[in-house]
């Protein structure tokens, strides 16, 4: 009776076996390594050998390239532009930046589209406007500073002033450290900084020129101070269309802060010649590619590391200061230049990794 038993047995174990080994090649969560085993396990037969490791670019690398190349480019272009706009038609600074807020209007067509709120869900509707105010504030500074500071000197003031202001936020509002080669990255960019604007500073000329100078500085600072601010916002914002709700917010917010600002504090100008309404359609395109970018990046990638990867705006904005404007380009700007490429360089590196198929990106 036993051996009958076990005789019966034997097909049913076998079978089991046979179904295990059948839900072990088809599922995908079978397919797992098991680490409770002391050895490691075996490749699947399923697997190609050449797929076993793969090299490629970690979220915080995508984050840095995105705000190299669509960033910080981009909006290298827009501080010479909006330079000359104002040299060729004295446009006020916030009537560029109200052509600017006209670009972003359109979003709203693509969150009606999808049906979401225009002004962000009930709960984030103020950090949804404060991260708008602050954007605007910082727009509005920059276009300021760049009309009576050389745009590659305003640019750089505010690269450095935002990395710094950056990490300082960071370190105090986040748990969230940084590696010894984002240190080192970050200090040399910053380094690379001040060698572009040391020289300038100081040889400020007395008087009202020199005033206004100190003041466009002044004002580069406070603008990339805002945009630091403005960065931590939005990574505590976590609803599906953040992105375009924003973005749609800030042409919103900006159209209301500057139309009044303008006829208050400013005189407007339509202009007449075909190269300043080029430059404007310029500027808002460009503008509206790197304030994606940004925020896109900034969701991946440490806010002082992005802003350390928009420092390429630095070096495009002094070639074409350069090259565009004829305005002096000292040799203090390229040496300059040549280490904040080179941190960069280090900073985006040292985010690369090799990682095994299926393993989860950190």
């Amino acid at each position: 009776m036993a051996g009958a038993l076990k005789r019966l047995r034997q097909p049913e174990s076998g079978g089991e076996e046979e179904v295990q080994g059948e839900m072990d090649a088809s599922h995908p969560y079978f397919n797992l390594p098991d680490f409770t085993q002391p050895s490691p396990p075996s490749t699947p037969a399923s697997l190609p050998s050449h797929h076993q490791h793969r090299c490629g670019p970690s979220n915080a690398t995508k984050g840095l390239f995105v705000a190299l190349l669509g960033g910080g480019l981009s909006a290298g272009f827009v501080g010479p532009f909006s330079r000359m706009a104002y040299q060729t038609s004295h446009l006020p600074s916030l009537e560029l930046l109200i052509f600017r807020c006209l670009f972003h209007l359109p979003i709203a067509l693509l969150l009606k589209l999808r049906g979401d709120p225009l002004l962000g869900p009930p709960d984030v509707r103020v950090r949804t406007f404060l991260h708008a105010m602050l954007n605007i504030l910082s727009i509005g500074c920059a276009y300021s500073a760049v009309q009576v500071v050389p745009a590659g000197n305003a640019v750089t003031v505010r690269k450095g002033s935002s990395t710094m202001c950056s990490v300082l936020l960071a370190l105090c509002l986040e748990s969230q450290g940084l590696s010894g080669y984002a240190w080192c990255g970050l200090f040399g960019s910053t380094l690379g900084l001040i060698i572009i604007v040391g020289p300038g500073l100081g040889t400020l000329q007395e008087g009202t020129t020199g005033l206004y100078t100190a003041l466009g500085y002044v004002l580069a600072f406070l603008g990339d101070l805002a945009l630091s601010l403005g960065l931590q916002v939005y990574r505590s914002l976590h609803f599906p269309s953040c992105l375009p709700t924003v973005a749609f917010l800030f042409g919103l917010v900006g159209l209301m802060v500057s139309v009044p600002g303008l006829f208050m504090l400013q005189t407007p100008v339509l202009p007449q010649d075909p190269l300043t309404w080029s430059c404007v359609v310029a500027v808002g395109l460009l503008a509206l590619v790197s304030f994606v970018c940004v925020s896109y990046a900034v969701t991946k990638a440490h806010p002082a590391l992005v802003c350390a990867a928009l420092h390429s705006e630095v070096v495009m904005a002094l070639m074409l200061q350069y090259y565009v404007l004829y305005e002096t380009v000292a040799p203090s700007d390229i040496m300059g230049a040549g280490v904040v490429l080179g941190s960069i360089a280090i900073i985006t590196v040292q985010n690369l990794s090799c990682e095994k198929d299926g393993q989860t990106e950190e």
